[in-house]
């Protein structure tokens, strides 16, 4: 499928999901080789990074354990900039290595509220994992150990990804063309 029709929106396909799963697996390698012996715990941010973060976890062969978080920011194409915690962390994280994964990085607010909110638990590291950034829209540093792809500041569905809650299931990723 070429296009995509989202509610009142037309998307276009701007990632295979071959080409999604080939930079999943490097990133995957990445972690392995960097956690080795340290059996992480790996913290996908809720509702988008779902697919993401099971692609990438079975490509990761070390012992880790997984515990989602749910925070929020957005409302339907734009980020409202007001973070809300919706479901959070119930396990103790003091000494662990923690790995956020999240689908897409773009202003960084939501990344930044959420890296300051578990240093507070006193974790050994917490590193990051993107499936996407957007580099031209981030308005806070972020220290991003893993990023699978840089994307222009364009609005996308798909792969987990939602416009207002629809669009996640497809797996390419699609680009907003009006």
């Amino acid at each position: 499928m070429k296009e995509l029709q989202v509610k009142d929106k037309r998307f276009a396909v701007s990632i295979p999901e071959a080409e999604l799963q080939k930079e999943i697996r490097r990133v995957a390698d990445e972690i392995t080789k960097d956690m080795q012996g340290k059996e992480p715990l790996f913290m996908p941010v809720l509702n988008g990074s779902f697919i993401f973060a099971a692609d990438l976890l079975r490509e990761i062969p070390i012992p880790c354990e997984v515990s989602f978080i749910k925070l929020a920011s957005y409302q339907g194409t734009q980020s409202t900039g007001e973070i809300r915690e919706v479901i959070g962390l119930t396990q103790d994280i003091t000494g662990r290595h923690v790995i956020i994964v999240e689908d897409i990085i773009d202003s960084g607010l939501t990344m930044a509220h959420m890296i300051d909110t578990l240093q507070r638990q006193n974790p050994a590291s917490i590193s990051v994992c993107s499936m996407l950034v957007k580099p031209d829209a981030l308005k806070v540093k972020v220290p991003i150990a893993y990023c699978c792809m840089e994307i222009p500041n364009d609005f996308i569905v798909g792969f987990g990804l939602d416009y207002d809650g629809f669009g996640r299931n497809t797996r390419d990723i699609y680009t907003l063309i009006s």
